[in-house]
């Protein structure tokens, strides 16, 4: 069954909340892959861009084709293989303000796209987005931190086994050194890093 952007945004926004949003797991991922794989095949195939005219229906868009497949599919190159059409949509509803009309913790999920992307410029924007437009020390954290793996590596390392890439030396390092998370810790723990 093909869920409605209302059901997709009541899921995310509300049952999921900000506590599960990142910390995952299985339960989460598998309750996901039940309700909305139908949902996320139905995007990935371009049939519901008719919910981005809306801002409404853009944020679940980009739930759907941004943050599900995380959850669906990690550790396989299905969890990105929606990024190119959510970065899309992110952009297009920047561009309309649509994002300045969602409140809370839930602005953030049109500045993740960017955070997504391995392209130094939409880290930039994103860095840039969440500064002027929320008040999320955490969350700007985090971008701050995506765009410092871009900078450094150009790509994200951690999605190379997925993607069938080879690790570079560098690469390898950082993930033996704990990868992403580790960069976070160290860039909360030295906050000159972090705004950087």
């Amino acid at each position: 069954m093909i869920e409605t952007a209302e059901t997709v945004r009541r899921f995310w926004l509300e049952e999921v909340g900000p506590e599960g949003w990142y910390g995952g797991g299985e339960d989460l991922d598998a309750r996901i892959r039940e309700r909305f794989r139908a949902t996320w095949d139905c995007a990935a195939e371009g049939g519901l861009l008719h919910w981005t005219v809306t801002g409404p229906g853009t944020l679940a868009y980009l739930i759907v084709t941004d943050q599900f497949p995380r959850n669906m599919f990690r550790d396989d190159p299905r969890a990105f293989s929606t990024d190119r059409p959510a970065l899309a949509a992110a952009k297009r509803a920047l561009v309309a303000g649509a994002d300045l009309h969602v409140e809370g913790d839930a602005r953030q999920f049109f500045y993740l796209p960017l955070e997504h992307s391995e392209s130094t410029p939409d880290q930039h924007r994103a860095v840039r987005l969440i500064h002027a437009r929320m008040d999320a020390p955490e969350t700007l954290l985090h971008a701050r931190a995506h765009r410092r793996v871009i900078r450094a590596h150009g790509r994200f390392p951690h999605r190379n086994e997925a993607l069938g890439r080879d690790s570079s030396g560098a690469e390898r390092e950082m993930l033996d050194r704990g990868g992403y998370a580790a960069m976070v810790r160290e860039m909360r723990d030295a906050p000159e890093k972090a705004a950087a």
